[in-house]
């Protein structure tokens, strides 16, 4: 494993030895305020007193409901510095959601923010049992409900310097860190925990894989309450020494504007992206030049899609790479040199000191080379557990220490992963698997179609056949024959659903995954279930 023998694995002693290492460059710029490597460890410091003099313990819980902004940053590291578990909360979640997870979670304290996509979070949360709840901080601006960051940081003066030095020693590599709840797209969301270790480690293999480099202005637009606006953005930029740029939201203009103001280099993201880079026909009004390295997700991505990176947005190295929160993030990630071809079709091979397979769920068997099979984790990188869920854990690792991701992929010769599905969406038809994802991807390509999911529904003999909920873009119009024909065009027979329903929206969880057991219910009603 490429590991620096000197970088510590803990946040306290990494973000000091980040403020030795590059002092006064510049760590965080938001607007007009630039926050150096030096001032960060002290703000850091600040943050972590004034969360011990609110009397927050080593193991204590601390949410974050907000945006990107520095400030989230700055409470991040103050919490982990002073032992507690961060726990992130997404920002498209409704009052009743977060509460769940703040009440699950245990959390003490709320660090939050004005206005969120579904309203003011105070408001959210008002009239919710939230018994553990002891504080709530506004990171920014103000609201008679909640404290001011600047008034809850004058508390840091109340901690004598050596009780704050003794906390921060006392932070070891192998406590938990941080608490980040799965997106839920099946049952409750569950608490992920990693260590201090498990997130420095992986991401420091992870910026080494994809050459991020001190020189690098990093454009962090995915959220900080994600793995990859969190550990794959800020906390791998603080090891390498890169400058973060933080997104509160994503605008496209005023994202190309600041490509080419604060000459951005490093810009991860969903494949759409840079498509909608791509596609934006005031692109040429800015000067995108100084992109050099692009990361996207496990989505399938055109060919073209690596190419036009390259050539059109001027993008150095381009790499795909798959992880899940259990796995802290990364699994396997392509390589530099991949040609566009492996970049578009995989999702790249195991990280260094990471054993992955494809194996036969029922006996952990691997499957041959080329064949589907569950994708099986077994390394550093596998968390501890999920909070309070025993049966949950024991269910998701096995004795031997291998994750089970609950995902469908399909291993080449070269160790190389192509992600097909979710094993749990997977149906039979006449004793013949089927994963939704290939059908679904299939039928994007028909003209018109705007989104599709696909779920198994009940039927007699064939045990069970494709249902395909379809959402057609403005103006546009389709019947169910002329889906099933261009299904038919393009799939083998028994992958062709039998059913499709068109309807005006998909039901979404808060990450934007489709509820596939809302589809179910709708199939129900319809007849089909």
């Amino acid at each position: 494993m490429s590991q620096n023998p000197s970088l510590p694995l803990s946040l306290p002693a990494l973000v000091a030895w980040a403020a030795d290492e590059y002092n006064d460059k510049t760590a965080i710029k938001e607007g007009d305020r630039r926050v150096s490597y030096d001032e960060l460890a002290q703000l850091g410091c600040r943050a972590a007193a004034a969360f011990v003099a609110a009397g927050v313990e080593k193991g204590d819980r601390v949410a974050i409901w907000a945006p990107n902004m520095t400030e989230w940053i700055e409470a991040a590291i103050g919490l982990e510095s002073a032992g507690a578990v961060l726990v992130p909360l997404n920002n498209r979640l409704q009052g009743n959601e977060a509460a769940d997870i703040l009440r699950r979670s245990g959390a003490r304290i709320l660090l939050t923010y004005t206005q969120l996509e579904k309203g003011e979070p105070l408001t959210l949360l008002e009239g919710e049992d939230l018994p553990a709840l002891q504080h709530k901080i506004l990171l920014r601006g103000s609201d008679h409900r909640a404290q001011s960051w600047e008034a809850f940081l004058e508390q840091a003066d109340e901690v004598e310097i050596e009780a704050l030095e003794a906390r921060l020693a006392s932070v070891e590599p192998d406590d938990v860190a941080d608490m980040l709840f799965t997106s839920g797209t099946t049952g409750k969301p569950k608490g992920v925990l990693c260590t201090h270790r498990q997130n420095i480690q992986v991401f420091k293999t992870w910026g080494d894989t994809v050459g991020l480099r001190s020189s690098d202005n990093y454009l962090i637009i995915n959220p900080f309450f994600h793995t990859f606006g969190y550990k794959a953005g800020w906390l791998a930029a603080i090891i390498f020494g890169s400058t973060i740029l933080p997104v509160m939201a994503f605008d496209k203009e005023a994202a190309m504007a600041q490509i080419e103001q604060d000459k951005v280099t490093m810009l991860p993201g969903a494949p759409s992206l840079y498509e909608m880079l791509l596609a934006d026909p005031g692109r040429d009004k800015y000067d995108l030049s100084s992109l050099r390295l692009g990361v996207t997700g496990a989505a399938s991505v055109p060919v073209k899609l690596v190419k036009d990176m390259r050539d059109v947005l001027g993008f150095e190295t381009v790499v795909t790479a798959y992880g899940l929160t259990e796995s802290t993030g990364v699994v396997t990630i392509c390589r530099p040199d991949d040609d566009a071809e492996t970049i578009a079709t995989t999702s790249g091979r195991a990280i260094a000191g990471v054993e992955v397979k494809c194996a036969n769920p029922d006996t952990g068997e691997e499957v041959a080379r080329g064949s589907e099979g569950e994708i099986w984790v077994r390394g550093y990188n596998v968390m501890k557990g999920y909070f309070d869920m025993p049966e949950a854990t024991a269910e998701s690792i096995t004795s031997e220490g291998w994750l089970r991701t609950g995902d469908i992929g399909v291993m080449d010769e070269r160790g190389y992963l192509r992600i097909t599905d979710r094993l749990k969406d997977m149906y039979i038809m006449n004793g013949e698997n089927v994963y939704p994802a290939e059908v679904e991807k299939t039928l994007y390509g028909m003209d018109g179609i705007a989104q599709v999911a696909v779920i198994g529904v009940p039927k007699q003999p064939q045990g069970e056949v494709g249902m395909a909920f379809v959402v057609l873009k403005p103006g546009f119009e389709q019947n169910t024959q002329a889906v099933l024909d261009y299904a038919g065009e393009h799939l083998a027979r028994y992958k062709v659903p039998m059913h499709v329903a068109f309807v005006d929206s998909l039901p979404l969880n808060a990450s934007g995954k489709v509820v596939k057991p809302e589809l179910k219910k709708q199939a129900k009603e319809l007849g089909r279930g």
